[in-house]
């Protein structure tokens, strides 16, 4: 628009001064210009583009082909076309990335009318998470410069990358049995199948609590006593607030502290017993449901609001898979882990009085953590006064930090394990270090 503004002036000076040749210049300049716009908005216009996956759901180590099928639906041929199917920033910049890219997904092309082109690349997946691949952006314009045009033509695709499981050596969390179960405390739920001894008959007992035999013998009525129930399985509390990271650690930390989770709960699951999830990280799956997907890489913000995106989420709630048994267990904490992302919302201590009257007492209590402060110390403390059974598993490298921060959860009579590296992880299960 500033050239045709900048051409129609001139063209008017020119005539008001009788230049002949400057004016037929301005007229070629214009004609130049009107049709370079034309030709710019109809080549944009008239491309369409489909990307295929092979697979949204993926391991570590595995690979996703994928497949942009690109089409000019116009009758006119586009002299250049700048393609570039966009990646998060976050997957591309740590070493190795978190996607690694064979193949081209940035390319230059020209075409004919009606006619189609193929892009093809594949990404490798070197760490979990909750990736988006595209939008798929176009760049053209006219052949002299004077107009661009930029379209996103296809929405983004998401892959989720699920944690590795990495198995077990031993599981010994709650108690000093191999399977992790240990008498409760409290006689919250008592076991038929277990009968720990004889009293009394007192008024009420059912009868299918008598003890005939020795009712028969002592001419009294008996009771029979039967154990309390065992805890059996977990409840993973995993702070994933930003703050308890190091940034020079990262992602390393944030990582091993995921890795962990998961392995537990498929030792958890691969026993039947029963495992749940509860973290203060923000699911990438609500959060691109509140603020739509990432537009950082657009070209422009007004694309960006257009495609119906806020700026923020101001929702502030834990993540929770409840604590059960069912055949989808692990699938579904698996996948809860693989789309979680730190953030600075909910603090530990505040994770844990959200998600308390949503813990079993009869599960065990593991919490992953990257720093104990006294106040987190004091909020595994309460669990652990209200007859739950909780171990903690500080994830620090370094063994003076590991004494510091074990320091207050062992004054709450909380058992500490220590997650020095992935090395430790089957074996963080076995035994406690610290008591």
């Amino acid at each position: 628009m500033r050239w045709l503004v900048i051409a129609a002036a001139v063209l008017l000076l020119a005539v008001a001064l009788d230049l002949g040749l400057l004016a037929y210049a301005m007229y070629a300049l214009i004609g130049v210009i009107v049709v370079s716009r034309q030709l710019a908005d109809a080549w944009s216009t008239s491309l369409a583009a489909v990307r295929e996956v092979n697979r949204n759901r993926v391991k570590i180590g595995e690979s996703i082909a994928v497949v942009i099928t690109l089409e000019n639906r116009g009758r006119l041929p586009v002299p250049w076309l700048l393609l570039e199917d966009l990646l998060p920033r976050r997957a591309l910049m740590f070493e190795p990335p978190n996607l690694k890219v064979v193949g081209r997904r940035l390319q230059l092309v020209s075409f004919h009318g009606r006619a189609r082109k193929t892009v093809l690349y594949q990404v490798t997946c070197n760490r979990r998470g909750y990736y988006q691949l595209g939008p798929l952006v176009a760049e053209t314009g006219d052949v002299f410069g004077l107009y661009r045009r930029y379209r996103v033509l296809t929405e983004p695709t998401f892959v989720l990358v699920v944690p590795e499981v990495i198995p077990l050596a031993g599981y010994d969390i709650a108690s000093r049995r191999p399977l992790g179960e240990v008498r409760m405390t409290h006689r919250l739920f008592e076991d038929p199948t277990r009968i720990a001894g004889v009293r009394q008959y007192q008024a009420g007992d059912p009868l299918n609590r008598i003890h005939w035999g020795a009712t028969a013998r002592t001419a009294m009525l008996h009771s029979k006593v039967y154990e309390p129930s065992t805890v059996a399985g977990a409840t993973i509390l995993l702070d994933f607030h930003e703050q308890s990271f190091v940034a020079k650690d990262e992602p390393v930390r944030s990582e091993l502290a995921v890795t962990a989770a998961a392995s537990i709960a498929g030792a958890t699951c691969e026993m039947g017993q029963q495992v749940g999830l509860a973290t203060n990280g923000r699911d990438a799956a609500d959060r691109i449901r509140t603020e739509g997907w990432s537009h950082e890489q657009l070209y422009n913000r007004k694309a960006a609001l257009a495609a119906g995106m806020r700026d923020k989420s101001e929702r502030l709630r834990p993540i929770i898979v409840p604590t059960n048994n069912s055949p989808t267990q692990l699938r579904l904490i698996l996948e809860t882990l693989g789309r979680v992302e730190k953030t600075d919302g909910l603090t530990f201590p505040q994770l844990v009085h959200e998600s308390s009257s949503r813990l079993p007492r009869s599960a065990t209590v593991i919490a992953i953590l990257t720093t104990a402060t006294p106040a987190d110390a004091l909020a595994l403390g309460g669990l652990r006064r209200r007859g739950l059974a909780v171990t903690a598993i500080i994830n620090v490298y370094d063994e003076y930090d590991f004494a510091r921060l074990a320091g207050p959860l062992v004054a709450q009579q909380i058992d500490v394990r220590h997650l020095r590296d992935r090395a430790a992880i089957p074996h963080v299960c076995l035994r406690a270090i610290a008591r």
